[in-house]
């Protein structure tokens, strides 16, 4: 059985690039190859030009990973984690500018740093892992499921954090299942299905898979000027509104006629990241909630 089938990922250099997959899909056997912890049997994975799996010592060094779910030495304060990790990556090296990042990092993550890894729960282990990662710099940033076991404030804490290292020139490779944290974050997404790459491009560029919403006032509307509207999917009446989808890139004919219909209240949604998604996923996930 192949992990990995046809994936083709490129990360450009301080880019934030959101990795999307269900459960399966090979996002963190990929992750594993991509930081020298697992050989491919075949293909090419490089990172800085240089080979993970041989040049793993070298590549740490310029690496910050934070996996979805963190494992602490359990007689360790979150605090001497912290600063193992970031010796590990030789880090510390400023000890002055270390501890101030350190600092400031378990401030706005509320992290007490004092107690033991055993007494730590799964969000404060997260955010253990999450202020080593930031309190030393990276080139790049590989994020699994990074806010696993977050709550909303820790959760807009990081993505100032993300939002932080990407504008110092730092690249991002997040891999998540809250989709609208890639919708915020992401430069670039790239979602894959079964080891392959099924998609990839900006949010922008990706658009065209799903279709908008589009609604207003039905008052004043015949059926024989719905009928006429261009490309409009599954319309319906309902509560005063008349409500339809269309392709995203055909919009522009789509308000060019309701223009004419001089409509009201109108309202037009554009498809979330979950909605394209849903698309290839959709059948897949069906027949799962099924079984």
């Amino acid at each position: 059985m192949r992990a990995l089938d046809g994936l083709d990922l490129s990360v450009s250099a301080g880019e934030v690039h959101g990795f999307l997959g269900p459960n399966g899909a090979g996002k963190s056997t990929t992750i594993r190859i991509l930081l020298g912890l697992a050989k491919s049997s075949g293909g090419t994975a490089t990172l800085f030009g240089r080979d993970p799996w041989k040049d793993a010592v070298d590549l740490h060094r310029r690496i910050a990973y934070v996996p979805g779910d963190v494992s602490l030495w359990p007689n360790l304060s979150g605090g001497e984690a912290i600063d193992l990790l970031a010796r590990l990556r030789g880090g510390t090296d400023d000890k002055k500018a270390y501890a101030e990042r350190k600092k400031r990092l378990t401030d706005v993550f509320q992290l007490d740093p004092s107690k033991k890894g055993r007494a730590y729960s799964k969000g404060n282990r997260q955010k253990v892992a999450l202020v080593a990662a930031f309190a030393t710099p990276a080139d790049v940033y590989i994020l699994d499921e990074p806010t696993s076991g977050l709550d909303p404030l820790m959760e807009a804490t990081f993505n100032r954090e993300i939002a932080r290292v990407a504008a110092d020139g730092a690249t991002v490779l997040l891999s998540s299942h809250i989709l609208s944290e890639v919708e915020q974050l992401c430069d670039r997404v790239s979602i894959i299905r079964s080891g392959k790459t099924v998609e990839t491009g900006t949010l922008t560029e990706l658009r065209h898979l799903t279709r908008t919403e589009i609604s207003f006032a039905s008052e004043g509307v015949t059926d024989e000027q719905l009928a006429r509207i261009p490309q409009a999917h599954d319309l319906q009446v309902d509560n005063g509104r008349v409500r339809f989808t269309a392709d995203s890139d055909a919009l522009a004919g789509v308000l060019s006629a309701l223009a004419g219909l001089d409509t009201k209240g109108l309202t037009v949604a554009p498809p979330s990241l979950e909605e394209l998604f849903l698309r290839h996923y959709g059948d897949e996930l069906t027949g799962a909630s099924a079984r």
